[in-house]
C-alpha cells in the first residue's frame, strides 16, 4: 500500500485492532484535529487525518509495546515508511526514541495529549460541550496539575516548542478542530440542543 489508504480502508483496519469506545473516540478526535491543522498548514488533509486515526492502532492490544508493535502492523499492511514514522514518532521520549520531524508529526505529538485536556475541560462545563469552550478555560486547567492528571503537560509544552507556535494558538486551533466534529465525539452537548430547539 504505497499509496495512502482511503478513509474507509483505514477505518476497517482500525476496527480490527480497537474495540473500546473511549479509545475510538480519542482517535476520531485526533483525526479531526489533525485534519484541521493540515488545512492550516496547507498540507494533505487526508494523509494527516489518517495518521491521526491510526496513531494508537497498537494501544489496546499491546499497551506495553505501544508505538513499537504498530510498526509491525502497518508494515504487514504495506504502509510506506514515512507514514509509519509519523505514527511512531508521537511516542517520542515516552516509549520510543523516534523524534517528530515533519509538521504532521509535530502536530500529532502535541495534540495527542492536548485533545485529552480539551475533552476533559469540555465535559466539565454545564453545557458539556466544546462549542462554547474558550482558550482561557483550557489554559487554566493546563496550569492545574490535579485536573486531568494523566495528561502529560510536558509533552504538550515540548510539542508547542517544536512547532514554534504559542501554546494559546495551539489550544485555540485544537478547540476549533474539535468543534468541527463535536457531534461525532459527543461534545456538542447542550449548546447544539438549545440551538436546535
Amino acid at each position: 500500500m504505497e499509496k495512502l489508504p482511503t478513509r474507509e480502508e483505514a477505518w476497517a483496519l482500525l476496527t480490527q485492532y480497537i474495540q473500546g469506545e473511549t479509545l475510538r473516540r480519542h482517535v476520531l478526535t485526533v483525526e479531526g484535529v489533525m485534519r484541521h491543522f493540515a488545512r492550516k498548514f496547507n498540507e494533505n488533509e487526508d494523509e494527516w487525518g489518517i495518521i491521526g486515526l491510526l496513531h494508537d492502532l497498537d494501544f489496546e492490544l499491546y499497551p506495553d509495546q505501544h508505538c513499537v508493535k504498530v510498526r509491525e502492523i502497518l508494515e504487514s499492511h504495506g504502509f510506506h515508511e514515512d507514514f509509519i514514522h509519523a505514527v511512531v514518532s508521537h511516542g517520542y521520549g515516552i516509549c520510543v526514541d523516534v523524534a517528530p520531524e515533519t509538521n504532521a508529526e509535530k502536530v500529532l505529538y502535541t495534540i495527542d495529549e492536548l485533545t485529552g485536556l480539551v475533552y476533559a475541560a469540555a465535559i466539565m462545563r454545564p453545557s458539556k460541550s466544546v462549542l462554547d469552550l474558550e482558550v482561557k478555560s483550557v489554559k487554566k486547567k493546563f496550569k492545574t496539575p490535579a485536573f486531568a492528571a494523566n495528561v502529560n503537560r510536558a509533552v504538550i509544552s515540548a510539542g508547542a516548542e517544536r512547532l514554534g507556535l504559542p501554546l494559546d494558538e495551539i489550544i485555540e486551533e485544537t478547540i476549533l478542530g474539535m468543534r468541527e466534529i463535536a457531534d461525532q465525539i459527543g461534545l456538542a452537548g447542550e449548546v447544539q440542543a438549545a440551538e436546535a430547539s
